[in-house]
């Protein structure tokens, strides 16, 4: 009787599209909600260093004097936090994977020096008197 079911599944699988695709000619579309490698708007960081507090894996460095911010690749998780928790919303989920490697991979990001803004000082009136 498993053969009559067996042969079954074959008959009607030979009428259906492939369960898979043809991957190197096809690239593969990822879902917009897929959760691959975390990028960095390096000009909004301000370094606040949020974001290696509330990796759980402390996957994240961030280095204030040098204004270095450091990922490495291997241990993070791509769990979100890092980008949820981000006051400047600077750090982004990709929704596509980093390349594989056989060896570790950490990513230094130089931060550039944010030039702050000086108000115009008000002129000064005349004192009547």
């Amino acid at each position: 009787m498993a053969i009559f079911k067996l042969g079954k599944v074959v008959i009607t699988s030979l009428f259906k599209k492939p369960a898979t695709l043809m991957y190197p000619v096809i690239p593969r579309q990822w879902q917009e909600r897929t959760r691959g490698h975390i990028s960095i708007v390096e000009k909004d960081c301000i370094l606040c260093s949020i974001c290696s507090k509330r990796c759980p894996t402390h996957a994240i460095t961030v280095d204030k004097e040098g204004r270095t911010w450091a990922i490495n690749r291997m241990d993070c998780v791509q769990c979100g936090s890092c980008a949820d928790n981000c006051p400047k919303k600077c750090l982004i989920m990709e929704n596509q994977y980093s390349a594989p490697s056989a060896t570790k991979t950490i990513d230094v990001h130089d931060i550039p020096v944010v030039e702050k803004k000086v108000a115009p000082q008000a002129a000064e009136a005349p004192v009547a008197g």
